[in-house]
């Protein structure tokens, strides 16, 4: 039996500062989200970066629009698509911040947000931004536990590294039940043992070893190692006696967030289902174009070619 077809995210335009009011506009983020409903994406995701190092962004690294911003104007323009953070650095904020920011998106919404967060790996921007990078990993559990909790509606009680509650209340609660699903980014056994504690999802990323080192995770090259490490995430969902079902949110594993040639459809409709066969539920989408009106063309072409494909 095939496996089921998995449902598609779309990467939202808002690294590309470069380009103004053509990608990162109010009008462009909810044509885009617009667009990327219609053509069968089930969400559209955007990525984290508030105040990145210089040199990294001139080495081929990239700016972002604030994630809740951004995903707030998808979601006014759009009644079903999802609302996607790929990832969050959650240690970057205080978790009471984040829970507040993430439930009121998810209750605007109509309960459609997926948080998606990881550990993060730029040493300069934890520094600019005041937070340790040593214990960045502890801090992301903390955070996650606090963010759960504050989302219940009641007082808590809770410390962790510079903050702490005694007996304090967030309202409103998200509208998800019984919360918001968190997916966890990152390649390392200490991702996937995130995903069986903490996470209703774990999303995997492409990585040779060079990227694996300056990332700090482990390398993920192809869709056979990618199998490879679903199934070890399985083997540890099932020792934990996890029943629920956890999503596998992959990448394109033949693209790369600096390809700016255009997409392969019979090559992608290839990966999709070999990734689908080795348990990707869900699959990330970077659409490469010069400009708004040959990215809403993409969008409507992956949707008629991949997403509607028989």
């Amino acid at each position: 039996m095939p496996a089921p077809a998995p449902r598609f995210s779309l990467a939202l335009p808002t690294d590309r500062v470069d380009a103004g009011a053509e990608f990162v506009s109010a009008p462009a983020i909810a044509e885009v989200a617009r667009a990327a409903e219609s053509a069968g994406f089930s969400a559209c995701n955007v990525t984290d970066h508030p105040f990145p190092p210089g040199a990294w962004v001139d080495g081929g690294g990239h700016h972002a629009l604030d994630p809740w911003v951004a995903l707030s104007f998808a979601a006014a323009a759009t009644t079903v698509l999802r609302l996607h953070t790929n990832v969050l650095i959650a240690a970057y904020r205080n978790p009471f911040l984040t829970a507040k920011a993430a439930a009121t998106l998810d209750a605007l919404s109509g309960g459609r947000l997926i948080l998606g967060v990881g550990a993060g790996y730029l040493k300069e921007e934890f520094a600019a931004l005041g937070v340790p990078f040593e214990n960045r990993g502890r801090r992301l559990d903390a955070t996650l536990e606090a963010v759960v909790r504050a989302w219940s509606g009641t007082p808590i009680r809770s410390e962790g590294p510079g903050w702490s509650a005694d007996g304090n209340v967030m309202l409103p609660m998200p509208e998800s039940l019984p919360h918001p699903p968190i997916w966890i980014g990152g390649n390392s056994p200490a991702a996937r043992s995130r995903v069986v504690r903490l996470g209703q999802g774990w999303m995997p990323f492409p990585a040779g070893r060079a990227l694996a080192a300056a990332t700090g995770t482990t390398p993920l090259r192809d869709v056979e190692e990618v199998a490879q490490a679903i199934e070890g995430l399985r083997s540890e969902l099932s020792e934990a006696g996890r029943t629920d079902p956890v999503d596998v949110c992959c990448p394109l594993f033949t693209q790369r967030f600096s390809d700016r040639a255009p997409i392969d459809h019979a090559a992608v409709r290839d990966e999709v289902a070999r990734l689908a066969a080795a348990g990707a539920t869900w699959i990330t989408v970077f659409l490469p174009a010069a400009d708004r009106r040959a990215l809403l063309g993409a969008i409507a072409a992956f949707g008629r070619e991949v997403i509607s494909a028989p």
